[in-house]
């Protein structure tokens, strides 16, 4: 199906009063399907389009244009150009808890918020934060910062943040009198939420990326009450926390999110140290809170379930590498994962696209939580077939 029309540009923002039509072509169209297109309603990509009105010998195919969720570039006076319906955060601030260096999950979703528009606000684990900075500061992690549009990601504050304490009466000696926190304050949850609402008064968009199991690589029946305690506490009460202090700040319509993994329903051996448990709470938690805060801030509340990723953290297991590699034999798609692919999601999760999503753990791991059966294995190598058997 195919409709005529000439000098026509369709801009369709999220979040943007921008819907366009070039004045030839809107003109010729009906009073009807311009104020379809003026107001942005969906009409407008069903069967209205056939409406338009021929305006010469070129044409427009109606698969041309789609709605697809696409990161805005800038164009060379420095504006966006969106084509097709695109993911804008432009005007919205983010605070990413947790980001100590360019390889983890947490890099990834600043720079595709960053991407989409959002200024960025990190906090970083106090004893990671001056090499953090100077890595910053030297230009180590340039490589890295850049974004689509070729500029380099900005981080507009770096803060110290330890999220285990809510506040300094919660921290105990030996950590206050640390030498790795000397030169450091206002480091605790409630301090850092304190400064940012003073440097910037508010914010749109919450991202807890924190995770730390001392005991992680114990057997859980092997794991001390400490160890399990500390992995809770640090794993999943630290989002609880951040929330609590950070919903007074959000605009409404904000976005919550944090990072789980399939520990969480699903025996991961090695994987221990009370970690799945802290998960499997988090998992939980998202639940809770995005009714509670959904209810008192109308802000919306969402973790993403990654796939494994070769970052600095997830070595510290030593299995990392056998996880990347039974995903790469056993999930529906066989590609490796790549941070940018939960950067990406979180950017949509974050944006007005996903204005009615909460609540909710969102996969983002090529399918393996779909998975009953490993593939791979001897065992069933008679029953299943090898995966590319059972491609054909």
């Amino acid at each position: 199906m195919a409709s005529s029309l000439c000098n026509m540009h369709v801009a369709v923002a999220a979040g943007s009063s921008s819907r366009k039509l070039g004045n030839a072509a809107f003109a010729s169209t009906s009073p009807q399907l311009r104020a379809s297109v003026r107001f942005g309603s969906p009409s407008f990509f069903g069967s209205d389009l056939s409406k338009l009105l021929s305006c010469g010998s070129k044409t427009l195919h109606t698969t041309s244009i789609r709605q697809t969720a696409v990161l805005p570039s800038a164009s060379a006076n420095g504006t966006a150009n969106t084509q097709g319906l695109a993911i804008d955060l432009r005007g919205k601030r983010a605070f990413i808890a947790g980001v100590a260096d360019d390889q983890g999950y947490g890099w990834a979703i600043a720079k595709q918020l960053a991407a989409a528009g959002a200024e960025i606000l990190v906090g970083t684990w106090v004893p990671a934060l001056n090499i953090f900075e100077t890595s910053l500061r030297r230009g180590k992690f340039d490589a890295s910062r850049k974004l689509p549009n070729g500029s380099l990601m900005e981080i507009a504050k770096v803060y110290p943040l330890d999220a285990v304490f809510d506040n300094l009466d919660d921290a105990p000696e030996d950590i206050k009198t640390n030498k790795r926190y000397a030169g450091h304050t206002k480091w605790t949850v409630e301090e850092v939420a304190e400064s940012v609402k003073q440097d910037y008064g508010s914010i749109d968009i919450l991202v807890h990326s924190l995770a730390n199991g001392p005991e992680v690589t114990k057997p859980l029946l092997e794991t001390s009450r400490r160890g399990y305690l500390a992995a809770i506490s640090a794993s999943s009460y630290s989002y609880v926390s951040l929330l609590k202090n950070f919903a007074p700040l959000m605009n409404a319509g904000g976005s919550c999110l944090s990072l789980t993994y399939i520990a969480s329903e699903k025996i991961i051996p090695g994987y221990g140290g009370g970690m799945s448990s802290a998960k499997a709470a988090l998992e939980s938690d998202t639940r809770v809170l995005a009714y509670e805060a959904g209810r008192k801030h109308s802000i919306r509340v969402n973790t993403i379930s990654a796939g494994p990723l070769r970052s600095r953290a997830a070595k510290a297991i030593g299995f990392i590498d056998d996880m990347i590699n039974y995903s790469l034999a056993n999930a529906p798609l066989q590609k490796e994962l790549e941070a940018e692919d939960v950067g990406n999601a979180a950017a949509f999760l974050s944006s007005p696209l996903a204005a009615s999503i909460t609540g909710s753990v969102v996969y983002v791991d090529n399918g393996l939580h779909s998975m009953g059966l490993a593939t791979d294995s001897p065992a069933l190598s008679q029953a299943v077939g090898s995966p590319e058997k059972v491609a054909a």
